[in-house]
């Protein structure tokens, strides 16, 4: 089953969500990659107001691509997400509430995760010229000097993920892992 949601998220449906659900993301999605996450953080470490309001936001690590004349935006397809896991819990304590991206995430995030009630969510690979056309908006909003590297707000209809690591410690990719392991005593008949 797919459920359908807002970003902003709201902690309620945060609670529901669990590993291996498939979501549809509508309303606001932010896009972040490393360099606009370390400005974040630094800001946040000097007591600077953020150039958006986190609380309740869903972050999206896409790779850039240019956005051809007439279109909205470029491919849109994720990027590896721990290249943002320095960076991730602190900005889950004040506030993120999801995160898109592809890849494994480290356990201290997995751990911010459970502890500050957010979700994981992955995207799927080599499928960033579809997943462009749930975006209906984009924006800059910070660090434009970044270029492909700054923030921008997406706004998104139907915007497809699947949860990967909820706020409860579900792990799809280590249930996947679990679920096709083959037995020590059958690997080697």
């Amino acid at each position: 089953m797919t459920e359908s949601i807002t970003s902003p998220i709201d902690a309620g449906v945060i609670e529901k969500l669990r590993a291996g659900d498939q979501v549809l993301i509508s309303g606001v999605v932010y896009v972040g990659r490393d360099a606009a996450h370390k400005r974040l953080v630094e800001a946040l470490d000097k007591g600077d107001k953020l150039p958006f309001d986190i609380a309740g936001q869903t972050i999206y690590y896409m790779g850039p691509s240019p956005t051809k004349p007439g279109h909205v935006i470029g491919s849109a397809g994720p990027t590896t997400s721990g290249r943002m896991d320095a960076y991730t819990p602190r900005l889950l304590s004040v506030g993120l509430r999801a995160m898109i991206g592809k890849g494994a995430r480290t356990e201290a995030v997995k751990e911010a995760i459970k502890q500050y009630k957010a979700v994981y969510l992955a995207a799927v690979g080599g499928a960033g010229a579809l997943t462009s056309k749930s975006i209906i908006k984009s924006d800059v909003v910070a660090y434009e000097e970044l270029g492909p590297e700054a923030v921008l707000r997406l706004e998104v209809k139907d915007f497809p993920a699947v949860v990967v690591n909820d706020a409860y410690g579900g792990d799809l990719y280590q249930e996947g892992k679990a679920k096709y392991r083959i037995p020590a005593e059958k690997a080697g008949s």
